[in-house]
């Protein structure tokens, strides 16, 4: 069996890239009055509060045996009771974005420190602009798949704080059923036609971002 080398460096830089995005979620929680998070442990780097057995550990796993391109996984969500908020309708719209802005912010730093490195071809360079290389995809990838307006993905605490009371909750009726229709739209194609041009319009801006 032979596995691709580059998972050592692939697997830490998701497991950082997954606690930093629950982690987000918690601080801007207890930033608008939810200490739940914070009280709890979980807002912190270290992985071990944040493993989940399947999306942190046996998912990788799977992906590494089977030669995967792609590393994807998650860690345990973030306990946040939406009633201690002060603004709980808009709250929830900022404690949802807050996962996928921290990944986008990673994101352009790894690009950054990518571009002022690129002229550079020393091995241990080109070594640290792989690293790079990893987390930039894995933390854009992270962030905008998160996006996704469908309940319990992060983009939908956004549309839910958008919508009027009575849509909302009709939307949020959806959360139970997210996960099928998620894998329903990867089965049929549909979920790449409509994630991919997104992901590469995100990336187009960060690369006009960062000179």
């Amino acid at each position: 069996m032979n596995i691709d080398p580059s998972v050592v460096i692939r697997i830490p830089v998701l497991l950082f890239a997954v606690v930093l995005h629950e982690s987000a979620h918690g601080w801007m929680a207890d930033k608008c009055g939810d200490p739940t998070a914070r009280l709890m442990g979980r807002i912190t780097l270290n992985p071990i509060p944040h493993i989940d057995l399947f999306g942190s550990v046996i998912l990788p796993l799977i992906l590494i045996i089977s030669n995967s391109p792609f590393m994807i996984g998650w860690a345990k969500p973030v306990p946040v009771n939406y009633n201690n908020l002060r603004n709980p309708k808009r709250d929830a719209a900022f404690v949802g974005i807050a996962g996928p802005m921290s990944n986008l912010i990673v994101a352009a730093i790894a690009l950054l420190f990518f571009k002022l490195t690129n002229e550079i071809s020393l091995p241990l360079i080109l070594g640290v602009q792989l690293l790079f290389q990893y987390i930039f995809i894995i933390n854009l990838v992270l962030a905008v798949f998160n996006l996704i307006p469908i309940p319990p993905l992060d983009g939908s605490r956004v549309v839910s704080a958008i919508l009027p009371v009575d849509l909302a909750i009709k939307y949020n009726k959806m959360e139970p059923y997210g996960f099928f229709i998620i894998m329903a739209l990867m089965y049929t194609g549909l979920l790449d036609k409509i994630f991919t041009p997104i992901l590469f319009l995100v990336e187009y801006l960060l690369h006009l971002l960062i000179f």
